[in-house]
């Protein structure tokens, strides 16, 4: 089969790989007809190469048709459509019966002291081939594949597998009061999720912040108060204009590790990705450090007694963060990978034909497998008016 492959930094190729198998009783065997390009892919491509093996494949948000299944597995048969989440959740532990599925205590990676296994995302969780592929096995199969209806277009579901339950649970997170305000740092696919999210549920002002403005624009036009980053010399002071001079009750953090105007961690980064593997990646689970301007700016913008809720990624082992500041304002925060079926059943009922998020047109790109590494190079450096891509293998 063809999918996409890591090779190195910004060095992605489609290649021609052996087709994936039934090896558990509860596999099966998913035919790809849509996968997204994430965010956090992104990372992979700049700064996680360290955990990362030539010929890994790449990818957590796919949606197909199942091919084959297991002897052991009752609930899904070939033919029908599915969804395939991120997490690789086994549906039946401790703390995925307390839908906390990113935790998943059967596929944690215990190696690295880390949490549960995510399709196509590096040695830290676990290493499983990923979804921007014309195939893909999927394990537990009874429990971990969301079945959806046939008829619509796959862009109505294929952000169930993350767009959709991470933006969710960054609101989630954020716990803005009814009628109240939030702040949203960064405007890809996430960020933008979320504001539509936040509005959906009764946020009384959604304030939206980024650089790009094609990305700016397109919030705007879904009812989002946007601020260009470039144009306030003091971002937080100008979202803190827009409410009453205290602060937005929450700020989502929508940016992560890669964030904009942190040079000298930028410059670490970099200078990490230039060692061996086995001394930058040991560096990195002890002393690494993120871009952590998006995150500081959270801290200042949000208001005394606020919630922060972190959807970026971050990796950094030895982030400083101002802990005087965060404790004097009395400030709240919440992150972590989404649990994605935690939140399958407030989402599926809203993919509807009135489509109220606005999955149906979400996608900025659609194009072939083939062009992948073309697409990556795009989003890394926000050209096209690239938001979010979604392959066709």
């Amino acid at each position: 089969m063809k999918a996409l492959t890591w090779h190195g930094r910004r060095d992605v190729r489609v290649d021609t790989v052996p087709d994936p198998v039934i090896k558990d009783p509860d596999d099966v065997i998913v035919k790809v007809t849509s996968s997204g390009i994430c965010g956090s892919d992104l990372h992979l491509y700049e700064v996680l190469g360290p955990f990362l093996s030539e010929g890994d494949i790449l990818g957590h948000e796919p949606m197909g048709i199942v091919e084959e299944i297991g002897p052991g597995v009752t609930e899904l048969r070939p033919g029908d459509r599915v969804v395939v989440p991120f997490n690789v959740s086994c549906g039946d532990c401790h703390t995925c019966g307390q839908g906390l599925h990113s935790q998943c205590e059967t596929t944690r990676v215990r190696e690295y002291g880390m949490g549960g296994s995510l399709f196509g995302y590096t040695k830290l969780y676990g290493q499983v081939p990923g979804g921007q592929a014309e195939f893909l096995r999927v394990p537990f199969g009874n429990r971990l594949p969301v079945k959806v209806p046939d008829g619509p277009p796959d862009d109505r579901f294929v952000y169930l597998s993350d767009v959709l339950p991470t933006a969710w649970q960054g609101v989630e997170y954020a716990a803005v009061p009814p009628g109240g305000s939030v702040a949203v740092l960064g405007l890809g696919p996430i960020g933008d999720m979320a504001c539509r999210i936040a509005l959906h549920r009764g946020a009384g002002t959604v304030i939206g912040i980024d650089l790009v403005p094609e990305r700016l624009r397109r919030a705007h036009e879904r009812g989002v108060t946007v601020l260009d980053w470039n144009a306030h010399d003091d971002i937080a002071e100008a979202v803190r204009e827009l409410t009453d001079g205290r602060g937005p009750d929450a700020v989502i953090d929508a940016v992560g590790m890669e964030a904009h105007g942190a040079p000298v961690a930028k410059f670490a980064q970099q200078v990490t990705g230039l060692l061996p593997d086995a001394v930058a990646s040991k560096l990195m689970r002890t002393t690494g450090v993120d871009r952590l301007s998006a995150l500081h700016a959270a801290i200042d913008i949000v208001r005394r007694g606020g919630t922060i809720s972190l959807s970026g990624v971050y990796g950094g082992m030895a982030d400083p963060m101002p802990l005087l500041t965060m404790f004097d304002k009395q400030i709240q925060l919440r992150m972590g990978q989404a649990n994605v079926h935690r939140w399958v059943p407030d989402l599926l009922p809203l993919l509807t034909d009135d489509d109220p998020l606005g999955t149906d047109d979400f996608a900025t790109h659609r194009i072939p497998l083939a062009d992948a590494p073309g697409a990556y190079e795009r989003f890394q450096k926000k050209q096209d008016g690239t938001v979010k891509v979604l392959l066709r293998p």
